[in-house]
């Protein structure tokens, strides 16, 4: 008990009520020794007065602090008492809905009555692995830690998981064997997991039921081994049973059930296959409607059956046995509805109406007399003679009663022996982790031989229970080395030796069973005589001479005696047995074969749960009592128990009416008083409850020491602070590495500690509050002060402004009267202006008017005369008109009958002349061509335009001349009018040309700006495309993102399932190879990885059919002849020799068709020749036409120049004449050039269309006269080919104008260059000049100096340049060689190529010492040689023996992928497919193998960087244009030649794809460890953590000297991985996709740790986490990483966080979270807010009306149902093009490598 001086004012205590079991009070008065009352007050305010015993003065228990309160263990409480323990599971149960507790080494488990997410494969993964007290309370933490122990100590398990019925012992169990199943897997059958989770479906149906507290409530005890071998793998299973309820198959109380395989058989009696069994409805039985109630809400039976047999299935039981269950099951049924009517008053029999009887008989194939005659008489043996007896009616029901629960019992056994059957394997197991699911401590208003028995086990399990938690405590002292006092435990030995001992209950009953005349009252005067008063635990009721009462541990229990006489007999009429012996059904007499014939004993399961024994006990065994077959079992079960290191589970009902979350205090406390809690608290309680680590007790109370209490020492500054403020030595006791302490001591640290936050609390407040104060009161001041100032300024703003005003109204009294006066004056002169102005204005109306009058009037004469004169017209023309229109018409219908006539005979013209069109339409056509020819003549006139134009001017000139003459000779007038008028014709000739070039020009601007409105138009619709969709487009291209990465997420994880495959199968092949090379002990093996690497060479080799050379080496490397393999040589070789001949009798029939087309070709082209010809002929004469029109024109140009008559300038000799005459020649010969040029390019198309239509009717029909080359010119017109010559020529012309403007440009760029070296040489010169005159100026030695200088520097610099024309000239000449060696190769001529392969070598040895290095660099094509004997030497290397850190730290990056690429090179130059084919997949295999040898991270990082840079070298020397434009042209002539290797571009992209994933689990196993003690338990913020006190379930330690990770060693890790991949040359991007997933990994580990930890939710723990992402985000920055999506990642974390930190009190609030948290899922915040724990007093609790109105605004998120973040995803990755920079010739291979063997070429 606590000490009075704790009894203060404000303590909280609580005191009994009849309502709430408890009920909590503060005291309003302190307490002192010899007070008789306490004075308290209730939560209510309620004043009460609590009396205390004067005699004991026991006070209440007192109450633990709010922070205490919700702990994940009991024992972590300061007041250890029972209402602590029941107000701890409440909060945790009712307020934030968690149904797991620990209680030292207890779990808790109530039940929710409600199906909860916490069970899924998820949690599995989040607690496996994890010690017990790092994670919240759960049923896999128990699981983990049984099978964590199993692993480690090597020793047997069990789970015990008691409870009353409706209390989930059920599902605890099925859920621990869930757990197992897979976190465990199978070594040897995949199945065994499935049959032992599918075991659970089958014993529910036939031993679960409904009863008044639970709908599946199981009505036998269990225990399940689960056997294990070596390696922790699942290998079978086996089942024990104990007490089945066997009264329930033929009675049922009120609101209650039979078991569910009766109803589920029901329900299915309306299917075919059940239409034999005879069932119907559940209330046709009495067996299944005794209750009333056959239907179970939310449980279809139908359903119920079908995953029965599906399970009955999976466990090996056919469908013969099953419908053999069915029908014995059925028959129990039909058995309980037979009538025994009484005959007589000591004789009955079966009523004739009842056919149930026939039913039975003929379902269980056994004779109708038979058991007819023995259900109504029974067999009575006596030393002489046996006779027949009939019984009464009520012994003949009983009987039947007997024979049906029998039946049903040995049906059970049958069924159970067939589950451990096929659990079962033939591999012995190594240990086990056994459940027991067996039923809690009962006791009801009548409690019966049932509740006996199952009282009686509970005492034995609590019994091994108290020894097991006495032994634990006692180990916990003895290692922290504390004086061991012995603790009072309650020991519960004399209520076993009640039971069980010598003339104990059940002895007596036994022998009373043996009495011929023995009663249920006679057997409790035997109880009564023999215990009462002689034993503490026997008591007798008052009011009762047939009941007896036992003090049980947990309560006293009051048996009635009825009933317990005949349920311990069990007897069944052995002549009845006798009968179903002798049935014809073969399941039926297995049932019973035990009971003739002992078997062997088994260490199998016993399945007699109706006899409580094992099923192999022979007939007279099962004469056995029921209570001596339990009490062996029993004893069985607890040296099984005693033997395995149990775990315990204990199984709380809240309330009886089955409402989820609700806790029905009395029912709580008679549940953990029954199942051991509170025995547990009691014995903590008697020693030291609470304890703390040095560190975590220092951490909490560091508030309480002083600076000199503060040493280096933790233990000493500990118990220097304990000495000061516990003054009572015996309250508390140092271990080696823990405090001990009192229960009660924690909560007065607590006190003294909130004390002392108070006072700096009041100390603060008090500081802050004084400035808060003077800061008010200076505002104030400043306020008053401000005041004045504007009042003052106001007064004197108001005395102004009355002056002002004073003032103004002077000024406006003066200026209104003055505006009165002159607005008077300006009324007078305005009336006598008006009167002015309308009396003139009235006179000059009245002249208007007379003057309009006149006006109009001779308008109307006017109009009207004309309007007659123009009716007269119409009048006329409208006659004439009418008259033209008769005389017309009249005519136009004669000439349409002519037209008719005609047009007729046209018709029959056009019948006649069919064809003409085609030809009128060619003739269009040619009119169309010279319509083309004649605009390129007015081009060219356009151009004589430009030249007449400069003529002109010579002509002004000359006309200037002849006015100078006519100036001289005034008798050449004439002369000069001639010229006059001959100028004027010209002018008219310009003027012509003027308006021809305007009228083009005009065409063109209409061109021009039909072509911008087009353009406009054309970017109007792009603009408008852009902008309309440019919004679905982003959609869409998001959408296929996003299904793009899906696809590729699902890709790599069927890479990642086939990667496991073939790591399977290799392991598979490795077991199978040393198997048999185990089984030739005389057969010396190689090195493992030399055999692993031939084998799969031959393997491979054999796959893709290598050559005779290979196989002759594999041959060598052996040294044994093979003959098999030397007759498939041979055969290869018969093979091969076929092929070549067949090969050259193809190329022969090949030789013959080329032949035959040449042939062809030689007609066909002097077929074009001739069509040539007709075509040159016909342009000839069109030419010839033109050449007449122009000389018409030149003969009529010529006359108009010769029009002056006597004129001598006009004659054929004078000057005009002969410019004009020179222009019109030079015209004419280019346009005659022109043309030959024009029928020079036509006649070559026409050659060139030939040679494509001879090709096409070639291939096509010959006959097709329209596609024939030798058709006429009409008909080759007719089909259109003249018009695609036409087309080709303008092609053509298009091609000569770029040629010629490309030899324009080339020509500039000539003269350019030559201007530059005539510049150049200018400067040369100036400068040989300079250095002259300066050398002149020189001594005659220094001047001779300086021309030498001079000379060297020139040589030089003609050395360099005749340096870099040979580099030249050898680039060429590799060329060529090149170029010659594939010629070589495809005709058949080797011999070649090693004449050019040894002339680089001839070269080099001509050429001078000086420049042989640079020759021989210049010659490397960056290409190794090898031969064949070297290519696994080569592999071994480069690959196997090649350690990743001294390549990585002394060469280049990717250098091993670089050389293997570099080999590549040279097998596809030498055009050697097999090479490249072993050189790829040894590559990779040997990859492969490395990795699976080694895998640590650097061996992964180091290929994987190997990989991606030989997948990129095959990329970038693909020769594919995408990716040789990023080459330099050095680099585009090391592309691939021979080979497409694309295929292998995808393997090797698998196999990065798998590095990466292996990558990503080895960073996993690394970092995983780190994570949670880092993020969460480093205190990295010193003093801001606070540690609440922990139970006996320590969670890992939280504090630097314990915890080996911090975030520290997080960073340090990261920096490794980022370093070590980059220095081993990985690409950026695939960096940043490493670290992206490390920073999700640490999410979803600290997320998933934050939600499963109660401990973890608090303001202190937020603010740790957000401090630890900043570190990350500052690590981020530092690596410039911010783009690679490891931020985001964080996301959720950096949003739990902030929950933690934030406001949770108002709906402002609420609607501030749901905002916040778009990251978490709803089921995420209700948790964590659900989980959030105070650390300190000063914080507040989530209400539970806060939690429901944040669930209400996230009620509409669509989001997955998960709890916890998946940690196993792996992000897909791409690996993009990164072309390399290195050039291939410049890579030196390093000698410590030993590759002397490669050649370099």
């Amino acid at each position: 008990m606590a000490a009075p001086e704790l009894y203060s004012k404000f303590a909280r205590v609580w005191i009994p009520d009849t309502s709430e079991v408890w009920r909590s009070a503060e005291l309003t008065r302190d307490y002192r020794p010899g007070d008789a009352v306490l004075h308290l007050q209730l939560e209510d305010e309620t004043e009460v007065e609590y009396k205390l015993d004067p005699k004991s003065v026991v006070l209440p228990p007192l109450r633990n602090p709010d922070i205490l309160v919700g702990e994940n263990d009991l024992t972590a409480l300061s007041y250890l008492h029972e209402p602590a323990v029941l107000h701890n599971l409440r909060v945790r149960f009712t307020d934030s809905k968690l149904i797991y507790t620990y209680c030292g080494i207890i779990l808790v488990a109530i039940n929710p009555y409600e199906s909860l997410p916490i069970y899924g494969s998820d949690i599995i993964n989040a607690y496996s692995g994890q010690n017990m007290g790092d994670m919240d309370p759960h049923i896999f933490a128990v699981s983990e830690e049984a099978y964590k122990q199993m692993a480690r100590d090597e020793k047997n398990q069990s789970i015990i998981v008691s409870g009353e019925s409706g209390a989930g012992k059920t599902v605890s169990a099925k859920y621990a064997m869930r757990y197992f199943a897979t976190v465990s897997g199978s070594s040897a059958e995949a199945s065994v997991e499935e049959k032992v989770l599918a075991s659970s479906p089958i014993m529910e149906a036939i031993g679960n039921a409904k009863t008044t507290r639970n709908d599946n409530s199981s009505r036998f005890g269990k225990y399940i081994e689960i056997g294990f071998d070596r390696k922790h793998h699942i290998v079978g299973a086996n089942m024990r049973t104990y007490l089945l309820e066997k009264s329930r198959v033929v009675f049922q109380a009120s609101e209650e059930r039979n078991y569910h395989i009766f109803y589920q058989l029901c329900a299915c009696a309306h299917l075919p296959e059940f239409e034999p069994l005879k069932l119907g409805s559940a209330d046709d039985f009495p067996y299944t409607n005794q209750g009333r109630s056959p239907v179970i809400v939310g449980v279809n039976d139908l359903k119920e059956m079908q995953a029965t047999k599906k399970a009955f299935s999976l466990l090996g039981i056919t469908e013969a046995h099953q419908m053999g269950l069915f029908q014995i099951l059925s028959a129990i049924l039909h058995l309980g509805n037979v009538e025994v009517k009484e005959r007589g008053s000591s004789s009955c029999g079966i009523s004739d109406e009842n056919g149930h009887l026939a039913v039975f008989c003929d379902l269980t194939e056994v004779s109708y007399e038979s058991m007819a005659h023995w259900l109504c008489n029974k067999k009575l043996k006596t030393a002489t003679e046996t006779l027949n007896k009939p019984v009464t009616r009520l012994e003949a029901v009983n009987g039947r009663d007997a024979l049906s629960k029998h039946i049903y019992a040995k049906l059970f056994s049958w069924i159970v022996g067939q589950v451990n059957k096929a659990l079962s394997t033939s591999s012995k197991p190594h240990s086990f982790i056994g459940v027991l699911d067996i039923y809690g401590f009962e006791t009801f208003e009548v409690n019966s031989f049932e509740q006996f028995c199952i009282n009686y086990a509970n005492e034995k399990l609590q019994q091994q229970f108290n020894m097991h938690v006495f032994k634990l405590e006692q180990e916990e002292y003895m290692k922290e080395q504390i004086p061991w006092t012995l603790i009072d435990f309650y020991d519960n030995q004399p209520c076993i030796n009640l039971i069980e001992a010598k003339m104990g209950l059940l002895d007596l009953l036994d022998e009373e069973c043996t009495m011929p005349k023995g009663s249920d009252e006679s057997w409790a005067q035997k109880l009564y005589n023999t215990h009462l008063k002689k034993s503490s635990h026997f008591e007798k009721p008052r009011m009762s001479n047939t009941a007896f009462i036992i003090l049980h541990f947990a309560d006293k229990v009051e048996y009635q005696c009825d009933g317990f006489l005949e349920k311990n007999k069990d007897t069944v009429n052995e002549e009845q047995i006798n009968v179903l012996k002798d049935s014809k059904f073969a399941l039926l007499v297995e049932l019973f074969q035990d009971e003739e014939t002992p078997a062997a004993p088994s260490t199998t399961a016993p399945s007699g749960r109706a006899k409580f024994g094992r099923a192999t006990q022979s007939f007279r065994e099962h004469k056995k009592s029921v209570g001596l077959q339990f009490r062996n079992s029993l004893h069985l079960l607890m040296d099984t128990l005693n033997a395995t290191t149990p775990h315990y589970v204990r199984c709380i009902k809240p309330n009886d009416v089955k409402a989820p979350f609700i806790m029905d205090p009395h029912r709580a406390v008679q549940q953990l008083r029954a199942c051991g809690v509170l025995e547990t608290i009691r014995i903590s309680a008697t020693g030291f409850p609470s304890r703390w680590t040095y560190q975590e007790f220092f951490s909490r109370y560091r508030v309480l020491m002083r600076k000199k209490d503060n040493l280096s020492d933790r233990k000493l500054t500990c118990q220097s602070i304990l000495e000061r403020l516990v003054q009572n030595k015996d309250k508390y006791q140092f271990g080696k590495t823990k405090i001990f302490f009192r229960a009660g001591q924690v909560a007065y640290l607590e006190k003294l500690r909130a004390d002392k936050l108070r006072t700096a609390c009041i100390q603060i407040q008090k500081t802050i509050r004084c400035w808060v104060a003077r800061k008010k009161y200076l505002r104030i001041r400043q306020a008053a002060i401000t005041l004045q100032r504007y009042t003052r300024g106001h007064q004197a703003r108001c005395l102004c402004n009355n002056l002002r005003r004073t003032r103004a109204a002077v000024i406006f009294q003066k200026y209104t009267r003055m505006w009165a006066a002159r607005r008077q004056y300006l009324r007078q002169r305005a009336a006598a202006v008006l009167i002015q102005r309308l009396l003139r204005g009235y006179t000059a109306r009245l002249e208007h008017k007379r003057l309009v009058f006149e006006h109009k009037a001779l308008l109307i004469q006017r109009w009207v005369r004309g309007f007659l004169a123009r009716w007269r017209f119409r009048r006329i023309k409208r006659a004439v008109v009418y008259l033209q229109c008769c005389v017309r018409r009249m005519l136009a219908r004669r000439e349409l009958k002519k037209l008719k006539i005609e047009a007729r005979s046209v018709e029959h013209y056009k019948t006649l002349n069919f064809g003409m069109e085609n030809k009128i339409m060619q003739l269009q056509r040619k009119l169309d061509e010279q319509h083309k020819e004649n605009r390129e003549l007015s081009e060219r006139i356009s151009v004589l335009e430009s030249h007449s134009a400069v003529e002109m001017e010579k002509l002004h000139v000359q006309l200037k001349t002849l006015e100078e003459v006519k100036e001289e000779a005034h008798h050449s007038g004439d002369l000069v009018t001639s010229l006059q008028e001959e100028l004027e014709l010209v002018r008219q000739e310009l003027e012509k040309n003027k308006e021809m070039v305007a009228d083009l020009n005009e065409k063109n601007t209409l061109l021009k700006s039909e072509k911008e409105e087009m353009n406009r138009l054309i970017q109007e619709q792009e603009q408008q495309i852009k902008e309309k969709p440019e919004l679905p487009n982003q959609e869409s291209t998001e959408h296929l993102q996003a299904q793009l990465n899906e696809e590729r997420f699902r890709y790599q994880n069927l890479l990642t399932e086939h990667l496991k495959l073939e790591e399977r199968y290799a392991d598979l092949r490795s077991e199978k190879e040393a198997a048999v090379d185990l089984s030739k002990p005389g057969h010396n093996r190689a090195d493992s990885g030399y055999n692993s690497s031939q084998s799969e060479s031959l393997h491979s080799s054999v796959l893709t059919g290598s050559e005779v050379s290979t196989l002759e080496r594999e041959d060598a490397v052996q040294m044994a002849t093979d003959v098999s393999l030397l007759l498939k040589l041979q055969r290869r070789v018969t093979e091969l020799e076929k092929e070549n001949m067949d090969l050259q009798s193809d190329m022969d029939t090949k030789e013959e068709q080329l032949q035959q087309e040449r042939t062809k070709e030689l007609e066909d082209c002097q077929r074009v020749l001739g069509a040539e010809r007709d075509y040159e002929a016909l342009k000839r004469q069109e030419l010839e036409s033109d050449n007449k029109k122009l000389k018409k024109d030149l003969q009529d140009l010529r006359q108009s120049l010769s029009k002056g008559k006597g004129s001598k300038v006009a004659s054929p000799g004078g000057q005009a004449y002969n410019v004009v005459l020179e222009q019109l020649n030079s015209t004419n010969e280019e346009l005659e050039v022109r043309k030959e040029e024009v029928l020079i390019l036509r006649s070559q198309l026409v050659n060139q269309e030939a040679f494509k239509h001879k090709e096409t009717g070639s291939e096509g029909d010959s006959g097709d006269s329209s596609r024939s080359p030798t058709l006429d010119l009409h008909e080759l017109n007719e089909d259109g080919e003249l018009w695609m010559a036409y087309e080709s020529l303008k092609e053509t012309n298009r091609i000569l104008a770029s040629q010629l403007q490309t030899q324009g440009q080339s020509h500039e760029k000539e003269v350019e260059g030559l201007r530059a070296e005539l510049q150049r040489l200018k400067a040369e010169l100036d400068q040989q000049q300079q250095m002259m005159s300066d050398s002149l100026a020189l001594p005659h030695d220094a001047r001779i100096q300086a021309s030498l200088q001079h000379e060297i520097s020139r040589l030089t610099q003609q050395n360099m340049d005749l340096l870099e024309q040979t580099g030249k000239q050898d680039k060429m000449l590799r060329k060529l060689k090149k170029h010659l060696k594939i010629y070589v190769k495809k005709f058949g001529e080797p011999e070649g190529v090693h004449f050019e392969q040894s002339s680089p070598e001839h070269m080099v040895s001509e050429s001078g010492h000086a420049v042989s290095i640079v020759r021989k660099e210049r010659d490397f094509r960056g290409m190794l040689e090898y031969r064949r004997e070297d290519e696994n030497k080569l592999f071994k290397i480069l690959i196997t023996d090649l350690k990743p850190r001294g390549v990585a730290v002394n060469l280049i990056p990717g250098l091993p992928a670089y050389i293997l690429f570099m080999c590549l090179r040279h097998a596809d130059y030498a055009n050697d497919d097999q090479r490249v084919s072993n050189l790829l997949n040894s590559s990779i295999n040997s990859i492969k193998n490395v990795l699976k040898k080694r895998g640590d991270f650097e061996t992964i990082s180091f290929w994987l960087a190997n990989t991606c840079r030989f997948l990129h070298c095959l990329k970038q020397y693909s020769g594919e244009e995408g990716y040789t434009k990023h080459n330099t042209p050095r680099q585009n002539e090391h592309c691939l030649t021979n080979f497409d290797l694309s295929e292998y571009c995808q393997v090797l992209s698998d196999l990065a794809i798998q590095i990466y994933q292996q990558l990503i689990r080895v960073i996993e196993n690394i970092i995983l460890p780190m994570i949670a003690p880092a993020m969460l338990e480093q205190e990295t913020i010193q003093g801001v953590m606070g540690v609440k006190p922990t139970g006996m379930r320590k969670r890992t330690s939280s504090f630097p000297e314990d915890s080996s990770h911090s975030l520290e060693s997080i960073l340090k890790q990261l920096d490794v991985f980022y370093y070590t991949l980059l220095q081993h040359g990985n690409d950026t991007e695939l960096v940043r996709r490493v670290i992206k997933q490390q920073f999700y990994l640490i999410c979803c580990v600290t997320l998933n740790n934050l939600l499963l930890r109660k401990d973890m939710c608090s303001w202190s723990k937020g603010l740790q986490i957000r401090y630890n992402v900043c570190q990350l985000e500052e690590w981020l920055l530092d690596k410039d990483l911010q783009g690679s999506g490891a931020r985001e990642s964080l996301e959720p974390l950096i949003q739990a966080a902030q929950l933690l930190q934030i406001k949770k009190k108002s709906q402002d609030d609420a609607d501030a979270i749901c905002t916040m948290c778009t990251a978490l899922t709803t089921q995420q915040i209700v948790k964590i807010l659900s989980l959030y724990t105070p650390v300190n007093e000063f914080e507040e609790r989530v209400s539970i009306s806060f939690i429901k109105s944040v669930q209400n605004l996230l009620k509409d998120r669509k989001e997955s149902s998960q709890l916890l973040m998946d940690a196993k995803i792996i992000f897909s990755v791409t690996f993009p093009f990164n072309p390399s920079s290195v050039a291939f010739e410049s890579i030196q291979l390093p000698s410590s490598l030993n590759l002397s063997f490669l050649t370099r070429v």
